[in-house]
């Protein structure tokens, strides 16, 4: 009989797989807490708590239903922080003659396993994590041809395919997208759900990542860890969301506020990206709850939450799969400056951004409007290299994976990829910002300053990086009436000095 080890990653705790139906003697499954991991970026220690926690806990489950597992912790004396390293020695001390894994979803795992297999000498197999939707390879057949990638389409593409929310070919109510339905800023003293904590008490584990000196971000009470790290409690934070969050969650999806951190966002990012959730299930159950709720929740609830789950995640999926390695070195707009210091820190005197950057050092968390028009907008302006830019998001957030990170960095936020996923980029000036959230509000700039004593850095800059960007964006046709309207300016190079000001003393700011 053939000596099997299966090795699991740390985003491969999908307990609905295929593998673990069969329980056999002669199969050994292995998880790794590793340094190879913790140490390729600067994670914030939630974001390695959280992994680490959750595999511990895949772990059990694995054992308590009677499957073989091998598990270094990352204090093992055997464990020599190497995928490969450690492979090859279970392999010779278990006298392992067949390998096998899931297909990992970060391009660099992929390529160190399919060289691992090459130097194999017993044999080995790959298969599907059984998790997305769409195959690899999805996304580029679908585009074929194409230069840009438009989501629109490819989501029109996934509601037909499995049949969400359509009546024949034709979508529920026949409009596919309630996206202008959802843009709505928060009343004042708005009443909304309390965050749905876990409270694990993570202490041993906090322990042996400090005693390792691994270097992380943020900062976490690791006696009241607070994100789900098992499949039942992944589904009950879905639960909560649907009972509490989705009667307004497209509305306010893009509504940011400095006392409310959430809003009516779901908070399973990690536990799908870990694999606890399924996106088809998420996806069923939401649908489920509206059907039996539509006479409290409107369709534009439900749509921008089915949208963000089979459109853009899995979009964002096929992208990275399309252009990866190249991708990861896409800097299109050739933007070379160093990220602010105080991007590590919050310390600065711009309330959306100090919001924003703290809450993310706190929690390991913003939503997407935080990431891609506070954060991304201001890295974007100020013409930060792509590369901190990653660096930065692949770090701080607790859900961030390369294959989602790195698209949303360098497509959607920094247009370093040149349009691919994007059309035109996502830049504005203190008008959204202060449109979409109150951090206007207690500022030490002044929202309606372009130049002069505390005048708003985003309008500056935002004109700044139109006119440095002039021969790439002056002819686009969803950008053309800005250079129209900065030629009219009167006080244009007035404008143009005031953010040359800010940008040579960014640190500052």
């Amino acid at each position: 009989m053939p000596t099997t080890l299966r090795l699991i990653l740390g985003d491969q705790l999908n307990q609905n797989h295929s593998w673990y139906k069969e329980k056999s003697n002669d199969i050994t499954y292995v998880m790794m807490e590793m340094r190879q991991e913790t140490d390729y970026v600067n994670h914030h220690i939630q974001k390695v708590l959280g992994f680490f926690a959750a595999m511990r806990a895949f772990k059990s489950w694995l054992a308590q239903n009677g499957h073989n597992i091998i598990y270094l912790t990352l204090d093992d004396p055997d464990n020599q922080q190497s995928l490969p390293q450690n492979l090859s020695q279970i392999i010779k001390e278990e006298s392992i003659n067949l390998f096998q894994y899931q297909l990992p979803d970060e391009y660099r795992l992929d390529e160190q396993l399919s060289d691992f297999c090459e130097s194999l000498e017993i044999e080995s197999a790959v298969c599907n994590t059984e998790h997305f939707i769409t195959e690899r390879s999805e996304l580029q057949t679908f585009f074929k041809g194409k230069k840009t990638y438009l989501m629109e389409s490819f989501y029109r593409h996934m509601r037909k395919q499995y049949d969400i929310m359509m009546e024949g070919d034709q979508p529920l109510t026949g409009q596919w997208n309630y996206d202008q339905d959802n843009r709505k800023k928060l009343p004042k003293n708005p009443e909304l759900p309390d965050r749905l904590s876990f409270d694990h008490d993570l202490t041993d584990l906090y322990k042996t990542i400090q005693n390792a000196e691994i270097n992380t971000i943020g900062t976490v009470n690791p006696a009241n860890f607070r994100w789900p790290i098992t499949r039942e409690e992944s589904l009950a934070a879905l639960e909560h969301f649907l009972e509490k969050c989705l009667p307004n969650f497209g509305t306010y999806q893009d509504a940011m506020h400095t006392e409310h951190r959430f809003v009516n966002h779901s908070l399973i990012s990690f536990a799908l990206n870990t694999k606890m959730l399924h996106p088809l299930e998420v996806v069923t159950r939401a649908i489920e709850y509206w059907e039996e709720n539509k006479d409290d929740i409107t369709i534009a609830q439900i749509e921008g939450f089915v949208r963000q789950i089979i459109g853009w995640r899995e979009f964002m999926r096929g992208v990275y799969w399309a252009h990866m390695p190249e991708y990861a070195s896409k800097n299109a707009l050739n933007h070379q400056r160093k990220l602010p210091d105080w991007f590590w820190t919050g310390d600065t005197k711009m309330n959306c951004l100090s919001h924003a950057i703290n809450q993310s050092l706190e929690e390991a968390y913003a939503h997407h409007i935080q990431r891609l028009m506070v954060t991304g907008n201001f890295a974007l302006l100020a013409g930060i290299d792509p590369n901190e830019v990653d660096a930065w998001y692949l770090g701080i957030y607790i859900d961030a994976i390369e294959w989602v990170e790195i698209t949303n960095t360098r497509g959607m936020s920094q247009f370093a990829d040149g349009g691919i996923v994007g059309t035109k980029p996502y830049v504005s000036s203190a008008n959204y910002i202060s449109k979409m959230s109150n951090y206007c509000d207690s500022c030490h700039y002044v929202k309606s300053k372009k130049t002069g004593d505390k005048a708003c850095p985003f309008n500056s800059l935002y004109w700044h990086f139109y006119e440095r960007h002039r021969d790439k964006f002056e002819k686009n046709p969803r950008i053309g009436m800005m250079y129209r309207t900065l030629s009219k300016m009167n006080n244009k190079d007035e404008i143009l000095d005031q953010a040359e000001y800010y940008l040579n003393s960014i640190n500052e700011l």
